[in-house]
Formats: C-alpha cells, structure tokens, sequence
C-alpha cells in the first residue's frame, strides 16, 4: 500500500512526486517503458525557465528523479499492465507485482502518431525512427527526412543537421506551424530543405534498410520518390490512455478529461503532463500540471481522514 502511485516518470510524474514526497506521503513512481518520458529524449530542451542556454533533455529528467527520491519517492523501472479504479484503494498491476493506492496520478504521456503507410512497420528501426536523438547518430554523412511541421520536428531537423549530410522536411501544408526562431535555425543551416503540400505515401527500401520514400503532392496529385536513408517521423502525439479506457472520462482524441486541479471523473485518481493536454505538449506545462495533481493528491488523502471515500461521480471539496 502507498499513499500515491505514479504512473510515467517524464516531467509531469516526477514533478508530482515530488511535491506528494515533500509532503510526507509514501510515493512510487512506476517509470514506464521510458524513463524520463518524451523529455528524456530530446537532445536539447531550450524553453525551460531557468536554463539560458538550454538543457538536455536526459539530464533534465535525470535530475529531476533525483530531486523526488531525495524526498523519499521510490522509483522503480517496470512497466503496468492493469489498473482497477472500480474499488479504493486503486489496485495497480505490473509485470512485477500488485500495488495498492490511496490515489493515483496518470502521467503517462503520449506517443508519436504513425503514418500508416506502407513499410512503415517494416523498416522501424531500419531507418524508421520517431526518435532523432536517440537514433541520429547512425545517419552521419547520409541523406535524411524529416515528416511533420511542427515544433518537434524542426527541433529535430535542427539537431540532424549536426549529423546527417542532409535533411528534407516534409509537410502537408504550405507553411510550418513550428516556433519562428526553429523555421530561421533550419534555414541557417544550409542543411534543410523543405518539400510542401506533400504527404509520404510508402517507405520503400531493400534488406539493408530504408532507400526511398514515395510521395505525393496534395494539390496536383503528381507523385515523386525521394531518395533518403532515414525519415524520422513527427505527426502529432497519441495519448497513452488504454489502461484507462472504460473506466475514466476521455475526450474525443483520447486525452483523460480534467478539472482545474486535475481531477480525473474518479475521485482520488488524478491526470498530469501529455496524456490530459492535447493542445501545448511543452515541458513547462507537464511540469506545471504535476505539481497541481501532487498537491491536489495530497489534499485528497489529507481529506480521507476525515470522511468515507466519496461515491463515484460525487463531487469532493475543491483545494482552496
């Protein structure tokens, strides 16, 4: 039995564990497949406050860890499988053992969307990649692409450009929705190139790996193949939400619904970081709403000593 378990130990678990172990309340992080969550693997994170000249990722998310076992947060590296939120305390089940929970805080984050397109599948890890970071280092000196228009991808593209002999972003529309100063680092490069209103239709390549991508503009339906020996993938994020699926309120995209504090439609179960925030997805946001679900979890079991566990879908006293 903890008084508060945390699924995921990206900003937003490791922040919230920090705050319910500063409070005195018996936490276990379950890391999860990754540690450190998406953060853990960028390669430079430069919009944290704090850190003028930029942090990495990793070591964000390493000292972070660091920080909520200092206060007394257990951490351990494992993977859950269940969880029954149909009786409290919340049964949590992993590939290790069963745990019991006072409350519960969901920081498990989201995942990259996939394009769905032929060879997709088959060539991941053979020059399919959602990770520049972790996987940018095999493509020195080679011809890359880069799917997507966003801020991850630019930041991606930009971070290739310190490995590979040439990157090509690929995106649907005519314009990037990527942050100005990552449109004018790409430009500056000399490295990037862009290819608009186009959309990867196959991934083709040979036993060796990826060679081709097959594309296709969106306008005039002509069809090209662009030659290239990686494409790193960045088109929007799923939210890692099928443990909760049937037993809390999810939006229409997935994400877990919640209040001001956090509050998931369980009382006692609370939601942090990526999974419940489909619209900003930044370090500084997850880091924001984990501190609100530790305080609020805390507020939760400080309450429980005074009153039965509410029924579910009863409301409970809003944190002042």
């Amino acid at each position: 039995m903890h008084d508060v378990i945390i699924i995921g130990s990206g900003p937003a678990g490791l922040t919230a564990a920090i705050y319910t172990a500063r409070a005195r309340r018996s936490t276990l992080v379950v890391a999860g497949p990754v540690a450190g969550g998406q953060a853990g693997t960028t390669a430079e994170i430069e919009n944290y406050p704090g850190f003028k000249d930029g942090v990495n990722g990793f070591e964000l998310m390493e000292t972070m860890q660091d920080q909520a076992r200092r206060f007394g947060a257990e951490v351990v590296m494992d993977v859950v499988k269940a969880v029954d939120l149909n009786q409290h305390p919340f049964t949590i089940t992993t590939h290790a053992q069963n745990y019991q929970a006072r409350a519960l805080i969901i920081a498990t984050g989201a995942t990259p969307r996939k394009l769905g397109v032929p060879g997709e599948t088959e060539y991941l890890g053979r020059g399919v990649s959602y990770c520049a970071t972790c996987d940018g280092f095999f493509y020195r000196d080679l011809p890359v692409a880069v799917v997507g228009g966003g801020n991850s991808a630019l930041e991606e593209a930009n971070y290739l450009t310190r490995l590979a002999s040439r990157i090509t972003v690929i995106h649907r529309r005519d314009r990037l929705r990527a942050e100005p100063i990552l449109q004018e680092r790409a430009e500056r490069s000399g490295k990037v190139d862009f290819i608009w209103d186009t959309v990867v239709t196959a991934i083709e390549g040979d036993d060796s790996g990826v060679k081709s991508l097959r594309l296709r503009h969106l306008k005039t339906g002509a069809e090209s193949t662009l030659a290239i020996e990686g494409v790193f993938i960045y088109v929007g994020m799923t939210p890692n939400t099928e443990l909760f699926r049937g037993q809390l309120t999810l939006d229409e995209g997935g994400y877990i619904v919640t209040d001001r504090h956090q509050r998931t439609s369980v009382p006692g179960v609370f939601a942090a970081g990526d999974v419940q925030d489909r619209l900003y997805q930044q370090v500084a946001v997850a880091v924001g709403t984990g501190a609100v679900a530790g305080m609020a979890a805390d507020r939760f079991i400080a309450e429980l000593e005074d009153r039965a566990y509410p029924e579910r879908g009863m409301a409970f006293a809003a944190p002042s």
